[in-house]
């Protein structure tokens, strides 16, 4: 489950504490004001970190370091050209212009030093997402949390005072030389390099980028230099609202992709919307629009923004896919038949989601010939992993409507195993199984969804319909109640169970109003009629 909040409430710290004792796997995702960081988790372990549009590609964290030269990078990424299956470091491990251990090092102080940065965020918000990792890098850590707290809290003390000279990196800053001259000041490393970086025309931000420090150390650097009375301020390189467009775009566009990547759905859409304003024929960005669109169920949003994206003649498959999805949750069907076949037409033919989409398509008309044959064409063409869970969904549906319910429940025991966190297949499981009378494992299965999502109603109603039928009515009523607190449409049975319990406890006002509540469901229900004529005749 997702951990929301604010930074006001609960500090970075604080809260990679909590995600470290409770051994959790996932991205962390941190904004402010216009910044995104991640941080990504494996069983409390912090295994990598980014800020977007912060320049920490491999090859620029070893130039930057020294580790290794511009022309030794150049070198290498020739010889990537010629290898593309092979990263960027273990071509240069292999050519010997760096080792493997030095790489691993210089990676790890980068990822330390991105945490570090995020910890001066005081303000903004954060949200985890479980079992997100990191896009394929060229090396992944395993750093204690705890073991950066220390120097993290003496970042943030520094960091609060360095603000108060540098409250932004669009500053200007220029040397009084003569004064520096005539001091005989003692500098630091940092403070010498930076200096003839510092000319009156670069802003802070392009002296992190030129000098190869990293912000906390230039701005401890400049810190230093104006309490000295060495700088002056000239002013600022630009006012963000005259940024030039394209940057500003760059700038938007890569949040939105971050934002939508760790599920901050909303934060997405007002990137890409930004986007949009600016640059209103970007078609990746509508792309993502609609992506966003659909994960937060705007179907009719979702359609507008693929019907723009489609009605370029470069658009793919993947475009049509999307909005033949689209069509298909605002219930137009026919457009969504039109829509997959183009898809397939445009190489979806090899594509599984496309064939899984037409599967539910005909699942959806009654045709289960056509269904179960694209799952099984679909299937086919899976071949490094597992299909999607929304295959195992709809291929296990696809069995059970056939009448073949033991290959329903083996598909789904297949897709609990490859996604173990998935909530719905272990609801589907608990449905199979209580069918074929197997009361005791579909109990099992329906628990553990519980466990991977607390909110699908279904699945407590599922745990109080097998406490109900072996008798143990108090667990049942527990269960139904959690489930009503979710859905409280769910359906008449659960509402009549509830009052039949209530019965049982003689509590006749509360047993009528809950079969009223599934007559209002349900009101060609004679059963249900007939308990609550009897209830009301009772002393």
């Amino acid at each position: 489950m997702a951990i929301k909040g604010s930074l006001k409430e609960a500090s970075l710290p604080d809260v990679l504490q909590l995600l470290s004792m409770g051994k959790k796997s996932g991205c962390l995702s941190v904004t402010h004001r216009n910044n995104f960081g991640s941080i990504f988790f494996d069983k409390g372990k912090i295994s990598y970190a980014a800020i977007v549009n912060r320049r920490d590609r491999l090859g620029d964290i070893l130039t930057k370091s020294g580790a290794i030269t511009v022309e030794q990078l150049d070198v290498a990424i020739e010889a990537q050209g010629k290898e593309r299956d092979k990263r960027l470091g273990e071509i240069l491990v292999g050519l010997g212009i760096i080792s493997k251990e030095e790489l691993h090092r210089q990676i790890r102080i980068q990822i330390e030093e991105a945490v570090y940065f995020l910890f001066t965020w005081t303000q903004g918000t954060f949200n985890f997402e479980a079992d997100i990792r990191p896009e394929e890098q060229d090396f992944l850590v395993q750093i204690n949390p705890e073991s950066l707290l220390l120097e993290g809290a003496r970042r943030v003390d520094e960091w609060s005072l360095i603000e108060k000279k540098i409250p932004s990196f669009d500053i200007v800053f220029d040397v009084d030389r003569k004064r520096l001259e005539a001091s005989g000041a003692k500098l630091t490393r940092e403070q010498e390099i930076l200096l003839p970086l510092i000319d009156g025309r670069r802003d802070v931000g392009a002296l992190i980028e030129d000098s190869g420090f990293v912000e906390f150390e230039v701005g401890k650097a400049l810190y230093g230099l104006s309490n000295a009375g060495f700088l002056h301020k000239v002013g600022k390189t630009r006012a963000p609202d005259v940024m030039a467009p394209d940057a500003r775009i760059e700038e938007h566009r890569n949040l939105g992709v971050a934002f939508y990547k760790t599920g901050m759905l909303d934060e997405a859409e007002r990137e890409f919307r930004r986007v949009a304003e600016l640059r209103p024929g970007d078609q990746q960005s509508r792309f993502y629009l609609g992506l966003a669109h659909i994960r937060l169920g705007q179907w009719e949003e979702a359609v507008a923004d693929f019907e723009a994206v489609t009605a370029s003649r470069t658009a793919g498959a993947a475009a049509y896919h999307n909005l033949a999805f689209a069509f298909e949750r605002v219930g137009a069907f026919a457009k969504a038949h039109d829509a997959l076949r183009e898809a397939v037409k445009r190489g979806g033919d090899r594509d599984p989601r496309v064939l899984t989409s037409l599967g539910v398509l005909a699942l959806r008309e009654g045709d289960l010939a056509s269904a179960e044959a694209s799952f099984v064409a679909a299937r086919s063409l899976v071949t490094a992993r597992a299909p999607s869970p929304a295959w195992f969904h709809y291929a296990a549906l696809a069995a059970a409507l056939a009448g073949r319910t033991d290959d329903a429940i083996a598909t789904l025991l297949e897709g609990t195993h490859a996604y173990p966190h998935s909530a719905v297949l272990y609801n589907n499981l608990a449905v199979a199984l209580e069918r074929k009378g197997k009361f005791d494992d579909a109990m099992i299965a329906a628990e553990h969804g519980v466990v991977e999502d607390t909110g699908i109603a279904q699945l407590h109603k599922n745990i109080g319909d097998a406490h109900y039928r072996s008798g143990r009515f108090d667990d049942a009523f527990e269960a139904y109640q959690r489930a009503v607190k979710f859905n409280d449409v769910l359906g008449p049975d659960m509402w009549q169970k509830l009052g039949n319990i209530k019965l049982r406890r003689r509590e006749r006002d509360d047993a009528i109003r809950f079969w009223e509540r599934s007559l209002a469901l349900d009101p060609d229900n004679p059963i249900v009629r007939q308990n609550i004529e009897a209830a009301k005749e009772l002393p």
